[in-house]
């Protein structure tokens, strides 16, 4: 089941030691920390982790009850690293296992969005027994590498 920004925020206080029963969130509190919250899952787009969270325009444009659609498995991540933006807004010391939590999903998170590189094959190795010349252009060897970017002098590149 999806969380909602207004969940990961929630939680991010209770981390902190705000539990719900006794401390009410004033609407201040909540569209700072949905800043924070829309900026940390921002600065974590931009850095490859991208886990599906829904990006506002503009901060305006950020709505507390949107569902997130992140995995279960970010859960944790997302709400301890929260904490640990959210603790000295408001004079709150995070404790060692939060941090420990935070830092221990966010190593996750990022294991789960590497990618290594794709290899390319010198344009010396042969293709192997089971490519026939016959059946393609007669060349017993791999395709020489490409550059794997490649823009036109004057061309724009688009990074969306």
């Amino acid at each position: 089941m999806s969380w909602t920004k207004r969940q990961f925020i929630e939680s991010a206080y209770e981390e902190m030691g705000y539990a719900s029963y006794i401390f009410d969130l004033e609407p201040e509190q909540l569209e700072r920390a949905l800043w924070r919250l829309d900026s940390m899952m921002a600065t974590w787009n931009a850095q490859g982790i991208k886990i599906g969270y829904p990006l506002p325009a503009s901060p305006q444009d950020s709505d507390l009850d949107t569902l997130t659609n992140v995995p279960d498995s970010a859960n944790m991540a997302i709400y301890t690293a929260l904490s640990a933006i959210l603790a000295p807004t408001v004079g709150k010391a995070l404790s060692q296992s939060t941090a420990a939590a935070a830092h221990a999903g966010y190593r996750v998170l990022l294991q789960k969005a590497a990618m290594p590189r794709e290899m390319q094959v010198p344009d010396t190795l042969p293709l192997g027994a089971g490519n026939k010349t016959w059946r393609v252009d007669r060349d017993p060897f791999a395709t020489p590498p490409h550059d794997g970017l490649a823009s036109g002098a004057g061309d724009d590149l688009d990074f969306n």
